[in-house]
């Protein structure tokens, strides 16, 4: 979980560092499901999309879709495939 609000606050950052006011995500149902208490912890506000699946998009409102450089995309599907991937040598006990 402190993964995930550490790439949402990075992100966040690099935006408001580009002159942008973030304020917004559109977040997949997944993206939602397995970031439900990091996005308790964020100040914006969410929109689900089902077709984002395990992405989220931050972005600044006001300039969505006029800019490029107004959101980011942001995944929790390599987070989930590493922690797939720990678990499994886990279980290999080597």
């Amino acid at each position: 979980m402190s993964e995930i609000l550490e790439m949402i606050e990075r992100t966040i950052e690099e935006l408001k560092s580009e002159g942008m006011n973030p304020d917004i995500m559109l977040a997949g149902p997944q993206f939602i499901e397995y970031s439900r208490d990091a996005l308790k912890k964020i100040n914006l506000k969410i929109y689900r999309i089902e077709e984002l699946s395990y992405d989220a998009v931050i972005a600044d409102s006001n300039y969505l879709g006029q800019i490029k450089k107004a959101s980011r995309r942001v995944s929790v599907e390599p987070l989930l495939e590493e922690k797939e991937v720990w678990n499994e040598l886990k279980k290999l006990d080597v």
